[in-house]
């Protein structure tokens, strides 16, 4: 027997996993939520009174920019991968191991990441160092000393 429109509005609390019955939230709770709801719908809303074509304009130009940012990625891995070959060679031809060329570069990256205004002796400009002071969080995940 189908069930009526009505019934399927209520919600229907679950157990929680030790078989307790969840505690309900607090008025102000639930105005929080549906605030937060309400935020929700204003945005979706603002987005879907602009007409179509500036709906599809928009997503056209960020499918144009993450094209963008991807062909900038694949040229700047590549840009990377043929520096680093060419730090190795220089270095084996002076006698420095590969591990060595790998701590002194850490070193120069976490002195960028940790230093007051490091810029590699000027090869790293102004904007470049703005924008790596936006990622330095994420940055310095990936550049930690081990």
């Amino acid at each position: 027997m189908p069930s009526s429109p009505s019934l399927d509005l209520i919600p229907m609390s679950q157990l929680n996993p030790d078989g307790t019955v969840p505690a309900s939230p607090t008025p102000a709770q639930m105005e929080a939520r549906v605030d937060e709801l309400q935020e929700q719908l204003d945005e979706l809303q603002a987005i879907l009174a602009k007409p179509l074509n500036e709906i599809l304009a928009d997503t056209e130009k960020s499918k144009e920019a993450a094209a963008a940012w991807d062909a900038y990625s694949a040229m700047w891995m590549l840009s990377q991968r043929a520096m680093r070959r060419v730090a190795m060679d220089l270095a084996a031809q002076q006698g420095v191991s590969e591990t060595e060329v790998v701590a002194r570069a850490m070193a120069f990256a976490n002195d960028v990441l940790n230093g007051d205004g490091e810029d590699l002796g000027g090869t790293i400009a102004e904007p470049q160092m703005e924008h790596i002071a936006r990622h330095k969080p994420f940055l310095r995940k990936q550049f930690r000393k081990n």
